[in-house]
């Protein structure tokens, strides 16, 4: 009889546990996003360089007349919330941009190669909410981001690709004081560092105003000023300004650069917009770009969006020096260069 219990009870437990561990996994997925995308293009460069790729003016779309993947990712994120103070983000990359961004890597440019971003977060219970952030995360600077689908062009602009790091290793306090302005700041190994070269840290502070719903504002400083407004002129049409300013010691010399950018986008309907860019860089110790010189550039981007989550992006971009900077099939390097894109695109979310 006692044994008949034991079993009797034994079996009413089992489905409980099973019923509770299956709660706790549909719990853990509607609180984590599961994200992703995959990006690939062709591209043409007119001066037809005999090393079939791009100098440092272009970032990641670098092969000339030939189909290449970009980037392929899958990202797995828990926000912190106020009832659920743990929170973490892994995105996990695969792709030659990968090599690109972790190239000067001082651990080497393979041991993170496929991390893009590992951090966990805590939400404290200060205010209305102190979220702290500990691990390897994209840099604040700069409007443009690594990820293409997050971008009005295809192509990355000269300051993205020659004014600011990519990625930080470290922690970060963000804290929102209301719904215009937020606070945070980071104190990180460096630049493109996961592994600490120095004693020394570099100290990031950021601040977002956003004046009105649709006009947010943020600066940036580390060992460059970053100043990056935006402003929705209509629903249709968005525009934006990057400014950057930055120095550093080099030989024991003070070298500098500073680039402008200006951005617009039009939204002609819920399938199609058009991006045009406009930039100008002043290298002037040629510090960044390898070469004392100015650089302008000019790009027109169309953009198809279909609703299952395909993006595709026709792109012309002309760049300029005042020196003779971009390579040129057998011939000298040539002060000018013309390319067109094909970018595709699929990015998917489960929120």
């Amino acid at each position: 009889r006692v044994l008949g219990l034991a079993l009797l009870s034994a079996s009413i437990a089992a489905p409980a546990l099973a019923q509770q561990s299956s709660d706790k996994f549909v719990d853990f997925f509607r609180r984590t996003e599961l994200s992703g995308f995959v990006d690939g293009y062709y591209g043409y460069n007119f001066n037809t360089p005999g090393t079939r790729k791009a100098g440092l003016e272009r970032t990641f779309d670098v092969n000339h007349n030939s189909f290449s993947l970009n980037l392929a990712e899958i990202s797995l994120e828990k926000k912190p919330t106020s009832d659920s103070r743990g929170g973490f983000r892994f995105d996990l990359d695969y792709g030659p941009t990968q090599d690109i961004v972790n190239a000067t890597e001082p651990s080497g440019p393979h041991v993170f190669r496929n991390i893009g971003q590992a951090y966990l977060s805590y939400q404290a219970d200060v205010g209305k909410g102190l979220q702290i952030d500990f691990g390897k995360f994209v840099t604040p600077l700069g409007f443009e981001v690594i990820k293409t689908k997050d971008d009005w062009n295809y192509s990355r602009s000269l300051l993205f690709s020659l004014a600011i790091p990519f990625y930080h290793m470290g922690v970060r306090a963000t804290y929102n004081v209301n719904d215009k302005i937020a606070l945070a700041g980071f104190v990180v190994n460096g630049w493109n560092n996961t592994v600490a070269t120095i004693d020394k840290k570099t100290i990031i502070g950021q601040v977002t105003v956003k004046p009105g719903p649709q006009v947010p504002n943020t600066t940036d400083w580390r060992h460059v000023s970053d100043t990056v407004a935006t402003y929705s002129l209509t629903p249709k049409l968005s525009l934006a300004g990057n400014y950057d300013y930055g120095r550093d010691k080099e030989s024991g010399a003070t070298v500098q650069w500073q680039g402008v950018a200006a951005n617009a986008k039009f939204q002609a309907n819920d399938w199609f917009a058009l991006a045009p860019r406009w930039e100008y860089f002043d290298d002037e110790h040629g510090f960044t770009s390898g070469a004392a010189q100015k650089i302008k550039e000019f790009t027109i981007t169309g953009e198809f969006k279909h609703k299952d989550g395909v993006i595709a992006r026709l792109e012309y971009r002309h760049d300029y020096s005042d020196i003779p900077f971009f390579l040129k099939n057998a011939n000298p390097p040539s002060d000018h260069q013309d390319t067109f894109t094909v970018g595709l695109i699929y990015a998917f979310s489960t929120k």
